[in-house]
């Protein structure tokens, strides 16, 4: 498997939004999402951010033989109880699933960014949550904790 994370500079901006369509229309399955007058879904609000928090915010995009497949934007958040990074989107084109690339993406991610982390998804989103456990566990050798909180499912890990 010949993939690539690129860390994403603002030369990559206009790619992670055209593959953000794909992202929320994958999302709308579990979160309601509907299109805006011009057929597109809403903006993904935050994406800006990602090249002005630059100390806090870490986009990714992912190419596979060269073609893009997913990208992920990686969150570290810091509060007065504590310091964790976050996955705040993650997306493979549904094509290239089932192939090991996210596994491998977000391995490489969790080595890239050391520290506390804190992994969460939809309780709706079966898929994911079935996704993150495998891969945590796995990156982990099943060293992570899970909670449910506000309707979310979370894994607490050290990378």
């Amino acid at each position: 498997m010949n993939y690539e994370l690129i860390k994403a500079s603002e030369d990559y901006k206009a790619i992670i939004e055209n593959l953000m369509q794909f992202y929320i229309y994958d999302f709308s399955e579990f979160e309601r999402c509907d299109v805006e007058e011009d057929g597109l879904y809403e903006a993904y609000p935050y994406l800006e951010d990602y090249w002005i928090e630059v100390n806090n915010r870490f986009p990714y995009v992912i190419k596979l033989d060269g073609k893009y497949v997913g990208f992920v934007l990686v969150r570290f958040i810091e509060s007065k109880d504590r310091n964790y990074f976050s996955i705040a989107e993650f997306f493979i084109m549904k094509k290239y699933r089932k192939e090991g690339i996210g596994k491998a993406v977000a391995k490489q991610i969790f080595n890239l960014h050391k520290g506390q982390w804190e992994v969460y998804q939809l309780e709706t989103n079966k898929p994911a949550q079935v996704f993150w456990n495998k891969t945590i566990d796995e990156f982990t050798q099943g060293n992570f904790k899970e909670r449910i909180e506000n309707n979310r499912k979370i894994q607490d890990f050290m990378s």
